[in-house]
């Protein structure tokens, strides 16, 4: 297992290199300038500024001056908000992000494991029907949609969650109902699916001859196998969630990580872009890893190895 944890470690690192220098070279082979959109100022201001930012070196320095600052977690300033640099916007934005985050990840964990579970305890009767509707709503209506939805009628019209803006833990709920949306739909209809066959198989019904209480067979015989093809859509899973983030944050004006990436994007703001991105693509690659990891807690015959065909 140290084996293969160290393999994967090594990729990873190799991914987020990967995903650092072609966002680079993506970025900057974009006709313009982070301020060519301003008005127009004269020559030699435009050189001061670009001299201060080191925008006019060749690229390729650029470039290895940047990978010598990641190196030591230096994102550099920023473009668009003035004396301040890309780790004071994750100082800021984070723990909002994570707030969020988090929030929708219970969110999505309870409700769809609870709404999937109850639909295959109650196959074809009205609760099955239920929760399949709503699954099928939530997979089908994009985020966006869900959250404009949810800060206007029960923001605006019914005034029971705040529309917009952050500060206090009412003004979490409705941008996690509508982050999570999507992911309880998810999960509701895999792990329906999953305990259908589980419940299905010969142990089950050995558990049952034997005079086990209904509890006792779902939580410990059934729901611990059910589970484990859930683990596979951990991985897009987490990557909804950070990227979601991104809009949903930005219909509801929170100052989070995804907020400023939005802005920045239009600001051509590149450091608080690079930043960004590395942000979310190593955490995606830890909670892949984690995923994987997880697999031998929930099923203990899975090894993991370094080996092929293991």
């Amino acid at each position: 297992m140290v084996r293969y944890l160290v393999g994967r470690i090594i990729a990873a690192i190799f991914v987020v290199w990967l995903v650092i220098t072609l966002t680079f070279f993506l970025m900057h082979s974009i006709p313009g300038g982070p301020f060519s959109t301003d008005k127009v100022l004269p020559p030699q201001v435009m050189a001061n500024i670009n001299a201060r930012y080191h925008l006019n070196d060749p690229l390729m320095k650029q470039y290895t001056d940047y990978m010598k600052n990641i190196a030591h977690f230096d994102f550099g300033p920023t473009f668009r908000y003035q004396g301040r640099t890309v780790n004071d916007l994750f100082k800021e934005g984070l723990p909002r992000t994570a707030t969020l985050g988090l929030l929708a990840t219970v969110l999505a964990l309870v409700c769809g494991t609870g709404m999937g579970i109850a639909a295959a305890l109650r196959q074809n009767k009205a609760t099955d029907y239920v929760a399949t509707f709503l699954a099928t709503i939530g997979v089908s209506v994009p985020s966006f949609v869900i959250a404009t939805f949810l800060q206007y009628y029960v923001g605006f019209k019914l005034h029971l969650f705040p529309p917009i803006g952050w500060g206090e833990l009412k003004n979490v709920f409705l941008p996690a109902i509508a982050l999570s949306a999507y992911p309880v739909a998810q999960i509701t209809r895999l792990t329906r699916t999953s305990m259908l066959d589980v419940l299905n198989q010969d142990y089950i019904r050995t558990a049952r001859s034997k005079g086990l209480p209904g509890y006792v067979v779902v939580t410990r015989h059934a729901m611990r196998n059910a589970l484990i093809p859930l683990l596979t859509f951990f991985g897009p899973f987490f990557a909804y969630i950070l990227t979601g983030n991104f809009v949903v944050e930005y219909v509801f004006n929170i100052p989070g990580i995804g907020q400023f990436f939005v802005s920045s994007i239009t600001a051509r703001d590149y450091p608080v872009i690079m930043g960004t991105t590395i942000l979310f693509a190593s955490m995606l690659v830890i909670f892949n890893l984690l995923v994987d990891i997880a697999y031998t807690v929930v099923d203990p015959r899975i090894k993991l190895t370094g080996q092929k065909g293991a």
